[in-house]
């Protein structure tokens, strides 16, 4: 063998070794993040297809120390099988069925390799392998595009080294093509390919790895924003959902509502059922409220207290979806296992023009109608109109402190006047 040859080989191999070497230091990180997270799957996969792969490239390091069948027609199958485990991690990772053209790079090789004149031939064997590759690749570029891209930018990135990585296979089985057989091995193209594809893995794996912590830091903050016990939103999350509610009513033009639910003699219920029939009941109320307000924000304000926020035509809609909650709740069986729990919801509700609409002053004036449904009865709706959501609420001379405090047959009498009561039948 001539220097250039010497050197060819050495490239090779040097590539190669290099590329085992970090593929099983990442199978080890990624079998031991498995462990710690048995419910991903991803991870298994992923450490296992750098597992295969550095196998693969070992096997494929050792051509002519170890027979050819090992070496090269089964090392190399074995390192495209790695690819298609990466494929099926990234499947797994939103949860999809692993596809058939999953496994496409290793069968493109297994059923080109056994033909006489790709596997007599080093040229053609070289790009098959490049085809097998680059198809390996773009199978590994529509897995991550499969997954929500507007939700996670750092899809498009991954995505795009991973195109990046299948047109260098492409090339690099094009140039091997138009070169002569027997210059093939002198080239450098593939030690250059193998340090190529070990970098542009690299990069993909940095990119897999910001991934997961966007989604990680991303579940993390739904944790802060969710109530653990029914699901939904808790008042932080909730609050925080407010500003994008009236940007939403002012660009329909359409009112901001604040409707705030209270369930009856929720004490009661837990005196008598027992706490874990209470959680049932919150449980059960969410559960049916969220579906009437799908394209709104509802969420639990603290104890039996839920609110929702809406962009509504006017205050005739906001009594319908509150109406459509509480007469549904009063319908629904509630079951502590021994006997059905009688349940029922009182509602207020406040509405403010998108431009006037002021978080703490709808609220305000939402409870202050809740209160007011309470004393008239319970299982009702109170709704506060436009005007009367700025105004403060009602009030007379406190004789013992001195102070304003309203009282509750005023807050009635003045929601009689300006707002809209509307009663159960």
């Amino acid at each position: 063998m001539d220097r250039q040859g010497v050197a060819a080989v050495f490239n090779i191999a040097t590539g190669l070794a290099i590329w085992c070497s970090e593929a099983m230091t990442l199978a080890l990180v990624l079998f031991v993040a498995w462990r710690h997270n048995i419910r991903n799957e991803a991870y298994l996969y992923w450490g296992l297809g750098f597992l295969l792969t550095g196998i693969g490239f070992a096997m494929v390091a050792l051509r002519g120390e170890i027979p050819s069948l090992l070496s090269v027609e089964a090392g190399n199958a074995i390192a495209l099988l790695g690819q298609s485990a990466w494929v099926a991690g990234f499947l797994a990772l939103d949860r999809k069925r692993i596809e058939w053209w999953a496994l496409l790079p290793p069968a493109i090789w297994l059923a080109g390799v056994f033909l006489p004149w790709v596997n007599s031939d080093y040229s053609n064997r070289v790009v098959l392998y490049n085809l097998a590759s680059a198809t390996g690749a773009t199978a590994l570029a529509m897995a991550v595009a499969a997954g929500d891209m507007r939700r996670e930018p750092t899809r498009i990135k991954l995505m795009g080294v991973f195109v990046l990585q299948g047109c260098l296979c492409f090339g690099s089985a094009l140039t091997m093509t138009l070169t002569m057989p027997s210059d093939v091995e002198a080239t450098n193209l593939g030690g250059a390919s193998a340090m190529a594809t070990a970098f542009l893995l690299t990069i993909a794996f940095a990119f897999t790895c910001r991934l997961i912590m966007e989604r990680s830091e991303r579940h993390l903050r739904a944790l802060t924003l969710t109530d653990s016990l029914t699901g939904v939103l808790n008042r932080r999350g909730l609050l925080g959902y407010f500003d994008g509610i009236q940007e939403r009513a002012h660009n329909e033009q359409r009112q901001v509502a604040v409707i705030l639910f209270d369930l009856d003699h929720f004490k009661r219920v837990n005196d008598r059922y027992g706490h874990q029939s209470g959680d049932a009941v919150l449980t059960a109320f969410a559960r049916m409220a969220r579906q009437y307000i799908p394209n709104n924000i509802f969420g639990r304000m603290g104890g039996e207290e839920f609110a929702a926020f809406a962009a509504v035509a006017d205050q005739t809609e906001a009594e319908a979806i509150a109406e459509a909650i509480r007469t549904e709740f009063c319908r629904l069986p509630v079951s502590t296992g021994e006997a059905i729990v009688p349940v029922t919801v009182s509602i207020g509700i406040a509405l403010a023009s998108s431009i006037e609409a002021n978080i703490d002053k709808l609220i305000s004036a939402a409870d202050r109608a809740l209160y007011a449904a309470k004393a008239a009865g319970r299982n009702c709706t109170v709704t506060f109109g436009e005007a009367e959501a700025a105004a403060p609420a009602p009030a007379t001379p406190n004789s013992t402190a001195g102070e304003l405090v309203p009282t509750v047959d005023d807050q009635v009498e003045a929601l009689r006047r300006m707002g809209t009561l509307s009663r159960a039948g």
